[in-house]
């Protein structure tokens, strides 16, 4: 009985922190978008970064 009297506060303590942190996310907007990740995976990039045309350009020449 005595375990009851701590868990019951932390627990309403735990309820309240994940509702804390739900409502942040919302606020934040962490949920806005919930597609255009998965789609942005798929796409394929058109131009090559920078960097990449850094070390195609900086290739060792022969003789």
């Amino acid at each position: 009985m005595e375990s009851v009297y701590l868990l019951i506060p932390v627990s309403v303590i735990l309820v309240f922190g994940i509702a804390l942190a739900f409502w942040w996310s919302v606020r934040s907007g962490q949920f806005d978008d919930l597609e255009g990740p998965g789609f942005r995976v798929l796409m394929d990039d058109d131009h090559p970064k920078k960097a990449d045309k850094a070390v195609e350009t900086e290739k060792p020449e022969n003789g």
